[in-house]
């Protein structure tokens, strides 16, 4: 992909036109060859961007506007239908190349499985990175089924790179036995159910640390996200969502990349997961981009 001008296509609202002044960069992962249930996750960057155009440029929880970060949007890495490896591959290429620029990588997926390569190379610029993951599930699996490629398995892909220790998961509710006793064994932090109030007991150990925050959007309750994947009952409000973004962009932190995935317009009429994941992404520009 080039940087050195604007994406052609539909942008994120208040996105601007040179890469080089940039401070974040916004792209989609539009891939979903790997997940267990629902496909469809491949067309919720495009979405995403579409809706932003019913936001309003100002966060009136942060008192901040699009306006004050500079964000370029390079739309969507073009990545090659059915070819999992060769598009991890390309989605590690792509953001070594912004980590080399000393951008801020903010992704928007497409299945889970497209967070792996993304944090494996943040993982080799900070060296002392730890993960932030909010979710329904575990994503903690070897396999499924026989196939280390699944969007079932970028959490443990991960945790085995950088160490369980520097692995903090938040909302989850769903998840094979043997998942939950290996995270307890190897000293991995799991928060079932709630995301909140754990985060805040837990970012102040987390302070100056660089930080890497992957969010599936099936956190959320479905009655909140229903289009999505794989959906799971029990989950939490996207007020509580809302205010977990603030919590860490009010904490001492050091946020050095994060990604949004599993939104799956087709599954909802009424886009209101799209609607959703847009306003979440304006926050998390607005809270995490310093």
């Amino acid at each position: 992909m080039r940087f050195d001008e604007a994406y052609s296509g539909n942008v994120f609202i208040g996105s601007h036109s040179n890469y080089l002044e940039s401070k974040a960069v916004l792209y989609g992962m539009p891939m979903d060859w790997t997940v267990s249930y629902r496909p469809g996750s491949r067309f919720g960057p495009t979405r995403i961007r579409e809706v932003s155009i019913g936001l309003e440029e100002y966060s009136a929880y942060l008192d901040r506007e699009l306006e004050d970060v500079k964000y370029f949007d390079a739309g969507d890495i073009p990545l090659p239908f059915g070819n999992p490896q060769k598009s991890l591959d390309l989605i590690e290429e792509f953001v070594d190349k912004l980590l080399a620029a000393d951008k801020f990588p903010l992704g928007m997926g497409g299945e889970h499985l497209v967070s792996w390569p993304v944090m494996k190379a943040v993982s080799r610029k900070y060296k002392d990175l730890a993960i932030i993951h909010m979710d329904a599930h575990t994503d903690l699996r070897e396999h499924y089924e026989g196939e280390p490629l699944s969007h079932s398995t970028p959490i443990r892909k991960i945790a085995e790179h950088i160490g369980p220790e520097n692995v903090y998961s938040f909302g989850i509710r769903s998840g094979m036995k043997e998942e939950f006793e290996w995270a307890k064994k190897a000293g991995m932090h799991i928060s079932k159910f709630e995301v909140l109030e754990p985060l805040k007991e837990i970012l102040p150990t987390l302070a100056g640390r660089p930080v890497y925050i992957t969010i599936d959007i099936d956190v959320l309750d479905p009655a909140h996200a229903p289009g999505t994947g794989t959906v799971d009952a029990g989950g939490i409000t996207s007020r509580e969502l809302l205010a977990s973004i603030h919590e860490i962009a009010r904490s001492q932190v050091n946020v050095v990349g994060a990604d949004l995935v599993e939104v799956a317009p087709i599954y909802d009429h009424s886009e209101q997961t799209a609607n959703t994941a847009s306003k979440l992404i304006r926050e998390m520009l607005l809270g995490w981009v310093k």
